[in-house]
């Protein structure tokens, strides 16, 4: 598997937004066009002011000293070609996109199937659904197709990638009313494509990782259901969820220092519930999976960095406490020194596969809890 898609298109879009309004200067073997561009004053670093998008800022800034070196640069963009490089799928998988799932024409209420040629003889597959990030106002659902080929191309499970209205379009619950519709409908098409309706579980990475939550916790929810598309006889539930560094708790992510401010009224989750979050608390309360855990709440697996900047780590703290609580399963693994996302690990993906084997195939997979020592990067 690769490391989390959510930060290549929702990092592309904010480069490409800063890059417009700049000045290009001589090449230097050494940098990329968009340091070349941000880095104005040609210090070969670049300040949080040349950046100008904190959130961009803390993905790169790496060892975490308040500049962008040519290494941490050089590590990012790096890593972003090689996701691209591998965005290719294996032979064994079948792609089919761009499939309505809500009964109308909207591109973004749309999904991708990858389906498995290889049947194992006796076995319908399980299906695993992705939701990607962009903090619900970036991304797109073809980002998670090489993210989930792995699962498929063995024969062992079918998977699919969901897209959703983003907060430009809609606010919430239209986010949580687009999953869970599209949730109804795999579930009335698992026949026709081949995989098990009874054993669907899900994952995401930051805002798909709270969706995915969403998922889990509000089966019995009715105001965050909807009415979207032609199945609403069908369930939304999920048997079990996979989180990477997903909000929960959209109110108090200003509680602890060195965070972005999540209560502006620009800030991602302000945005998700259509004003600043202090003054559209009801909106928030809603939108924040712990408020809904209950005894009924699926199983879930949470992968988190432990000086993330921009979701804090004390988040899925705080949902693990809740699922504690109401006495149903969860696993949180910290990953210790990682930021929002990119530590890919062959650790942590075995542990993803070990949960889904437990939860959707029946086997008694292991799946520690213990944190995961994030490698550091060469430079």
């Amino acid at each position: 598997m690769i490391s989390p898609p959510v930060s290549t298109r929702f990092v592309l879009a904010l480069l490409a937004v800063m890059l417009a309004s700049t000045t290009v200067v001589s090449q230097e073997p050494e940098f990329s066009a968009a340091f070349r561009r941000l880095d104005t004053n040609k210090d070969r670093q670049l300040t949080p002011d040349e950046v100008r998008n904190r959130r961009l800022f803390a993905i790169i800034d790496t060892n975490r000293d308040g500049l962008i070196s040519i290494a941490e640069d050089r590590a990012f963009t790096s890593r972003d070609s090689a996701q691209q490089a591998a965005g290719r799928l294996p032979g064994s998988v079948r792609l089919v996109v761009d499939v309505p799932y809500a009964d109308n024409e909207n591109p973004r209420q749309t999904l991708d199937l990858l389906l498995p040629r290889k049947n194992i003889p006796g076995h319908k597959p399980p299906l695993i659904v992705y939701i990607h990030g962009g903090a619900w106002r970036q991304g797109d659902k073809s980002s998670g197709r090489h993210y989930l080929a792995s699962f498929v191309e063995d024969g062992r499970y079918a998977a699919a990638t969901l897209g959703y209205r983003l907060s430009s379009e809609a606010t919430w619950p239209a986010q949580i009313h687009d999953c869970k519709a599209a949730i109804r409908w795999l579930r009335a098409h698992a026949d026709k494509y081949g995989f098990d309706p009874d054993r669907i579980g899900v994952m995401g990475h930051s805002a798909g990782g709270h969706l995915a939550i969403m998922l889990g916790v509000t089966n019995r929810v009715r105001d965050l259901e909807g009415k979207l598309g032609g199945h609403n006889d069908a369930s939304s539930k999920v048997l079990c969820v996979v989180d990477f560094y997903g909000p929960t708790e959209l109110l108090v992510m200003d509680d602890y220092p060195g965070q972005m401010v999540h209560n502006d009224s620009d800030s991602p989750e302000s945005q998700l519930v259509g004003g600043p979050l202090q003054e559209r608390k009801s909106a928030a309360v809603s939108a924040s999976p712990v408020t809904h855990v209950t005894k009924h709440a699926a199983p879930v697996l949470m992968v988190h960095g432990s000086r993330d900047r921009l979701v804090p780590f004390n988040q899925s703290v705080r949902l693990l406490a809740a699922f504690h609580s109401a006495r149903v399963p969860a696993i949180l693994v910290e990953i210790q020194e990682g930021g929002h996302g990119g530590f890919r690990s062959r650790e942590v993906d075995r542990r993803v596969m070990g949960f889904f084997s437990r939860h959707l195939l029946g086997l008694k997979a292991d799946v520690p809890a213990t944190p995961i020592r994030l490698t550091p990067q060469k430079k």
